[in-house]
């Protein structure tokens, strides 16, 4: 036989935590991720024990890639869109369509979108050691 006061007192119970979600503000979601794209990779010629590797980063709206080094020299230029390269020790820079950058090896670095804008592209050239990773995260 149904029991009309706990059926009640649940119906209220859920309506209130209904309520209650309602006017929660919505969870964040996780910041977007850049892409990034190896274009080429080869042995550097007559330069035993480096390699050269060609890329694009794209970072839409709110994205970063996080501190890291090179175990070597990159160059880059940025494609599109507006961008923040943050260098440990040094000031931020905010890099345009055009402009170009460069990392020299065991830089900690960074590369942000600025806030509120629509992202951007870099392209990337890295003559790095042998069999070593590409980047590898640090901290700023």
């Amino acid at each position: 036989m149904l029991n009309i006061p706990s059926f009640f007192a649940a119906a209220t119970l859920g309506l209130s935590l209904s309520a209650l979600a309602a006017d929660s503000p919505p969870a964040a979601s996780p910041p977007p991720e850049p892409v990034r794209t190896i274009l080429e990779h080869h042995n550097l010629t007559g330069v035993p024990g480096k390699e050269v590797f060609i890329g694009t980063a794209n970072l839409p709206a709110g994205a970063a890639i996080g501190y890291h080094t090179h175990a070597g020299d990159e160059f880059g230029y940025v494609l599109k869109g507006t961008l923040v390269l943050k260098k440990k020790g040094e000031p931020d820079r905010i890099l345009q369509t055009g402009d170009t950058f460069f990392n020299a090896r065991g830089a900690i670095h960074s590369l942000t979108t600025v806030p509120g804008a629509v992202g951007g592209a870099a392209l990337s050239v890295w003559i790095v050691d042998k069999g070593s990773p590409l980047s590898v995260p640090a901290v700023g």
